[in-house]
């Protein structure tokens, strides 16, 4: 049927206005059986002739009349222009095709996330491959994990070291495997991860958050643990000679956190990323074009390709200090005091700098640490 026909009987208006459209969407008429209800006053007899309704019929036969006047507008819809794109959609092209991409796209996927993105089917899967870089590539060592608590909120501030947030992982992996509580961590990732086409995405799914105050909060108070790594970007661009040397703890925005929040502050000491990946120099000019601050040069990359992006198989050390309760010994009201923040600030960046040198001073060889330990 044509839509742009505008005549009376082109057009089937339903139980409204059930007048009898033209000849030409007429459905065919072998479609019906004998007796199918035409119009107002007809229908088709046993004989197939057309017969006008009398009392009687009308009377004895009117619950019958509605019902076949129903199935015959069903019909006729049925028949018209599909509209686009509801029609469309009911009769997708390769539809078996389409179905069968989309099992595939979610597989591994669970049907519900957080508020975050994680994604605890997808942890599960990538499981393995923490466990392998944990106990057998970087042989792991964690001490100090009876410093977390069981259960309730608490903030894990860390260093940052390496071209490539695998010590966020392996924090993350040393809390849920060792912990008693086999709690999760849930670590603060700069912007920088977010952008790598493959570990970003990877990142989101197993716990990783957006490194911002406000997520920060709101994890904190739900009472998950929460990981920071106070240096950022600076910590994660350091060159092979500043190794190990804290950098700058930006404006001291997790001191202000613990206090808002009275999450105790665990300072985290982790060494033997920066021999997993060294940096050796970084490319700045080309990095900016594709949203990155730097391409990282080491001994392996840009050298090997994409396998340089591996990490080399360093001994790492993993130390958990003692909680630090800034919001019982000062207060909510002391994140409005810059000089008070600045000042914790400084102390907790000095006390895990002393348990970085500690952890160097346990290692057999400061020249081979990535085969000895």
């Amino acid at each position: 049927m044509n839509d742009d026909d505008d005549s009376d009987g082109g057009e089937w208006y339903g139980d409204a206005d059930p007048r009898v459209p033209d000849a030409t969407a007429w459905p065919d008429r072998s479609d019906f059986d004998s007796g199918d209800f035409l119009g107002d006053d007809v229908y088709l007899a046993e004989d197939g002739a057309p017969h006008e309704l009398r009392g009687s019929d009308i009377s004895s036969g009117h619950d019958r009349e509605e019902a076949e006047l129903r199935e015959l507008a069903r019909r006729m819809e049925q028949q018209r222009t599909p509209v686009f794109p509801i029609d469309l959609r009911r009769r997708l092209p390769l539809e078996a095709v389409w179905r069968r991409w989309r099992s595939l796209a979610m597989w591994g996927r669970s049907d519900v996330v957080d508020d975050f993105g994680r994604d605890p089917r997808a942890t599960a899967r990538w499981e393995w491959l923490f466990e392998f870089l944990y106990s057998k590539w970087f042989r792991v060592q964690a001490t100090g994990l009876e410093n977390i608590p069981s259960r309730g909120r608490a903030l894990l501030v860390a260093n940052h070291a390496g071209s490539l947030p695998y010590d966020s992982a392996m924090v993350m992996h040393a809390v849920r495997r060792d912990h008693p509580s086999r709690r999760d961590v849930r670590p603060l990732v700069e912007d920088t991860v977010f952008h790598l086409p493959f570990l970003g995405p990877i990142m989101n799914r197993i716990g990783g958050v957006r490194a911002d105050p406000e997520n920060a909060e709101r994890l904190l108070l739900n009472d998950e643990l929460v990981a920071v790594f106070p240096e950022g970007e600076k910590g994660m661009g350091k060159l092979w000679k500043d190794r190990y040397r804290l950098q700058r703890f930006g404006r001291g925005g997790f001191v202000k956190l613990a206090l808002r929040t009275g999450a105790p502050i665990i300072p985290v000491a982790v060494v033997g990323a920066e021999e997993a990946a060294p940096m050796l120099g970084k490319v700045t000019w080309f990095a900016k074009n594709i949203g990155i601050p730097w391409i990282p040069v080491t001994p392996t990359f840009p050298w090997l390709g994409p396998a340089g992006l591996l990490p080399l198989p360093s001994k790492w050390y993993v130390q958990f200090g003692a909680p630090i309760d800034l919001g019982k010994a000062h207060g909510a009201a002391a994140a409005e005091d810059r000089l008070l923040v600045n000042r914790l600030t400084d102390q907790i960046r000095t006390q895990i700098q002393s348990m970085i040198e500690g952890l160097l001073g346990q290692r057999r060889s400061p020249i081979l640490p990535a085969f000895l330990g």
